[in-house]
């Protein structure tokens, strides 16, 4: 549990810190964003925050109370991170290529 939690707060700085330089690169209304990832957590009320981050890009969102997400991101590899409740395990999805349209990865079921 130790190193979960090690590495779940290593992977929250890691993401903050790309988060905190995307900010600084100006306007986001200055960028085109043409692709995106959309889902639903299944229970609704099992998830707080969901992030995707590239190699260049990271993107944070939450999820609304019918369990659905939706991020705008640029065209890219992604790694999706689903934040969730106790006593539901946070989710990882890797490799998720996203081009220019919305990339729609059903359902996530919490376990």
């Amino acid at each position: 549990m130790e190193k979960r939690l090690l590495v779940l707060a290593a992977f929250i700085g890691m993401v903050s810190l790309m988060f905190a330089f995307r900010s600084g690169q100006g306007n986001a209304q200055n960028s085109i964003i043409q692709g995106g990832i959309t889902g639903k957590v299944s229970p609704p009320d099992g998830g707080i925050s969901v992030w995707a981050a590239s190699t260049t890009d990271t993107v944070r969102g939450l999820i609304n109370s019918v369990g659905s997400f939706s991020l705008q991101v640029k065209p890219g590899t992604y790694r999706l991170f689903i934040d969730a409740k106790e006593p539901f395990k946070d989710v990882t999805l890797e490799n998720l290529e996203v081009k220019d349209q919305v990339l729609d990865v059903g359902e996530i079921v919490l376990q």
